[in-house]
């Protein structure tokens, strides 16, 4: 019994139509009614529609009191497996206890649930909610129509007034998987939209073309006044070691200045304080300012632009 409790559903609609299925007789198309025959190809049967296929099948054996007295053969209805019986023809075949016990619990379930599942009316507790009060829009018992509350309102069925919401709810859940479908369909064009627009327009590309036309540019002048900087830099870094030598010899030289200042001889005195041999610097050496530039008329072209009119300056070079 318990591994049979197992078997059943619980109170689940989809379930319970799943396991119907599987005890509906190929034959007559309704459940197994007793008792069920189990054929060698495993496949079950009413016993009835199971004798009614043999009899069909053997028309010419002898029969005694509507049974067949001798033995024969028929096809299993489900996978056409030629099943061979012996002289006792269908009541030969074996029981499907397990079957017949779980048909019998099945629908001993189904009314079970059928009862607990049927709400009372709460002002007549034996009775059943059977009618909907159209008046008031609400479910009652034939006894609130007959004597109670409900006796001047109109009603109908609970069955159609059932069905008839039931297709409307079904109907308007249809109604709104589809609404849902399309407003979906209108949030991927728009993300799809938004993608489009982050990606970078053509006239940022522009601006980012421009930028490293100056870069290079820039670079190239840097290198060009980095290496005149330099060489002027060690031009005159290596004047101002041959003035730093040549005063340090002069110190050395005025250091025994003071002896030979009572020196008669004018040539030597003239030859040791002589600096003509070193040379000066030219005015302006220092001047870097032949390196210029000038951005006015291209920051009046870049002014100038309008983006919301299209309006863009022009070169020689390129359309920007």
């Amino acid at each position: 019994p318990a591994y049979l409790t197992s078997l059943l559903p619980r109170y689940n609609p989809s379930h319970s139509l799943s396991l119907e299925k599987q005890l509906i007789c190929p034959i007559c198309l309704e459940m197994f009614t007793k008792p069920v025959v189990i054929l060698p190809c495993q496949h079950n049967l009413c016993r009835k529609c199971a004798n009614d296929i043999f009899q069909s099948s053997n028309p010419y054996l002898p029969t005694r009191g509507g049974t067949v007295a001798t033995g024969g053969r028929f096809r299993c209805p489900s996978c056409r497996h030629e099943v061979v019986l012996d002289r006792h023809g269908v009541y030969g075949l074996q029981r499907n206890l397990l079957v017949e016990n779980i048909i019998d619990m099945y629908k001993q379930e189904c009314i079970r649930l059928e009862k607990v599942d049927q709400p009372v009316c709460e002002v007549h507790e034996d009775e059943k909610i059977n009618i909907h009060c159209l008046t008031c829009g609400i479910p009652t018992c034939s006894m609130c129509k007959v004597f109670g509350s409900h006796k001047d309102c109109e009603v109908a069925p609970l069955n159609s007034i059932y069905q008839t919401q039931k297709t409307e709810l079904s109907d308007g859940i249809a109604m709104m998987v589809g609404n849902n479908d399309r407003i979906q369909g209108i949030i991927s064009q728009l993300e799809e939209t938004c993608r489009t627009i982050e990606v970078s327009h053509p006239v940022c590309e522009k601006f980012d073309h421009l930028y490293a036309i100056l870069e290079d540019r820039k670079r190239q002048m840097n290198l060009k006044v980095n290496a005149e900087q330099e060489e002027k830099l060690n031009y005159i870094r290596g004047l101002t070691r041959k003035y730093g030598d040549h005063l340090e010899s002069m110190t050395k030289i005025m250091e025994t200045g003071i002896q030979t200042m009572e020196e008669p001889e004018m040539a030597v005195f003239l030859q040791a304080s002589n600096t003509s041999h070193l040379e000066r610097v030219e005015r302006g050496y220092e001047n870097m300012d032949h390196y210029s530039v000038s951005f006015k008329r291209e920051g009046r072209a870049l002014r100038s632009i309008d983006f919301a009119r299209g309006t863009f300056f022009t070169s020689q070079d390129d359309n920007w």
